[in-house]
């Protein structure tokens, strides 16, 4: 028999993200399992353009609490045991080692769904997620089937 007690579903507040919280949900009331909402801050030097504004440590921090926060709402929420963390960082390795170092069983994580052309010369957060984790790996690409009830 399979045995979920805690699932991860990272997040970078994005529309598959959203999309992989509905299935994450799902399979914490199903397995009576804690969800782990991750947020991965990436610092301003691997994402920020060259010039331009770049948010202060207080305001990503400020970003982040409100976004794991809001993500769940409070209907989806009910019954559920929830820890919400963000931390520093690069994405996948954090979420690798998150998973490692929480007892994770399962990652849900949302793709985006991009084709061959772009996944070949950018790589894939979710692939290499996938080759690393500690655990199994549920990814939800979106408009595909779904089996979750509305």
């Amino acid at each position: 028999m399979i045995s979920l007690k805690n699932i991860l579903l990272p997040t970078d507040l994005s529309e598959p993200s959203r999309h992989a919280t509905k299935y994450a949900i799902e399979f914490a009331r199903q397995f009576d399992a804690t969800l782990h909402l991750l947020y991965v801050i990436e610092e301003p030097p691997f994402y920020a353009p060259l010039g331009g504004y770049f948010p202060t440590h207080e305001e990503w921090e400020a970003f982040a609490d409100s976004g794991l926060q809001e993500w769940i709402v409070e209907d989806d929420a009910a019954g559920l045991t929830i820890i919400r963390e963000k931390v520093y960082g690069h994405p996948v390795p954090k979420i690798v080692e998150y998973a490692a170092d929480h007892e994770i069983d399962m990652i849900v994580i949302g793709t985006h769904g991009r084709s061959a052309i772009p996944h070949l010369l950018l790589g894939s957060k979710a692939e290499n997620i996938i080759r690393h984790s500690p655990c199994p790996v549920f990814t939800v690409r979106p408009k595909q089937h779904e089996f979750v009830m509305p």
